[in-house]
């Protein structure tokens, strides 16, 4: 058997690199951040968390939360570098009182043809007190020169929804913080101004927030609505237990068009691996007496097949609908 001459052996990635031939300053300065879409269900309208900034640039503007990405304490004294994921759910834990563990999502093994493309960096989770259900995924990453006056600044955003989420507290340099409705009916994004309660807010459309969050809120609405259709994260706007109706009207309120009643609870009972039947009812029956409701939990699917189109065109919420 004739020998084979070997090749030349391949460098171990970085091992031959010399910090002392590297200037940094040879290149503009870059910043890093990362904004937050924090989506939650309260009492029965889409909400998304606000902060108002105390500083400039923007100052007194409403904006996303969100922050440099920056060290973190290690041992002995030293710093370590926080990761993107990390810097996204400090981000939630400064404004919302939620107490971050470490993620256990699993990426699926494929997604349908025809679906949209997503980041590559997979769902996780944070729980906080009273181990309520966050999601926590990226969204995107945002770079347009000139978004930041500073300078240039790339911001990689998350998006988080959950159910009823806490009252959350201005941390960081924020001035105040809420939960401000979203009016979704149209099927696009605004603000419901006329049940913002006692907090002065003075946007009414996402293009009046700071930087280019409009645009990162607009992105993170639409995915909401997206992957609804095709993975059951429409659980994770409501409890561990939930009904039919609950579930719909997270579908509706997401959507901002209600899907047909009937096609839509037998569409989501048929779709294997998404809801998992309790054995238990509801305490009473509905509003006008009648049946108690059938408890459902979120089965163990990760995406769901056939998935559940949302309604279009003016006769949304017909016989033809999901």
């Amino acid at each position: 058997m004739p020998e084979v001459e070997a090749g030349p052996t391949r460098p171990r990635a970085g091992g031959g690199y010399d910090p002392s031939t590297y200037d940094p300053r040879a290149f503009d300065p870059v910043a890093v951040t990362v904004d937050v879409v924090a989506l939650t269900m309260r009492e029965r309208r889409l909400h998304v968390l606000l902060v108002r900034r105390g500083e400039e640039p923007f100052a007194g503007r409403w904006a996303l939360p969100g922050g440099f990405v920056r060290p973190r304490p290690g041992g002995a004294g030293h710093s370590l570098e926080e990761d993107l994921p990390e810097a996204a759910a400090r981000e939630l834990v400064e404004e919302t009182g939620l107490t971050a563990v470490e993620a256990d999502a699993r990426p699926p093994d494929g997604l349908p043809d025809g679906l949209p493309d997503e980041p590559p960096d997979e769902p996780g989770a944070v729980r906080p007190a009273g181990s309520t259900r966050v999601h926590l995924e990226q969204l995107g990453t945002y770079g347009t020169p000139g978004r930041d006056p500073r300078m240039r600044v790339i911001s990689v955003a998350y998006l988080a929804f959950a159910p009823d989420l806490p009252d959350p507290t201005a941390g960081g340099d924020a001035a105040a913080a809420a939960w401000l409705p979203l009016a979704t009916g149209s099927g696009g994004v605004a603000f419901d101004t006329s049940v913002v309660g006692d907090v002065a807010f003075d946007a009414v459309l996402p293009g009046d927030l700071a930087f280019d969050h409009g645009r990162i809120l607009a992105d993170g609405v639409e995915r909401a609505r997206s992957k609804i259709e095709y993975t059951p994260l429409a659980t994770a706007f409501v409890g561990e237990q939930f009904t039919i109706t609950e579930l719909r009207e997270v579908y509706t309120t997401v959507w901002g068009r209600p899907p047909h009643a009937a096609n839509f609870h037998r569409k989501v009972l048929s779709v294997p691996g998404f809801l998992e039947d309790t054995g238990t009812t509801t305490e009473r029956g509905g509003s006008r007496g009648g049946r108690r409701a059938r408890l459902y939990r979120a089965g163990p699917a990760k995406l769901l097949y056939p998935a559940l189109l949302r309604p279009s065109g003016p006769e949304a919420g017909g016989a033809g609908d999901a």
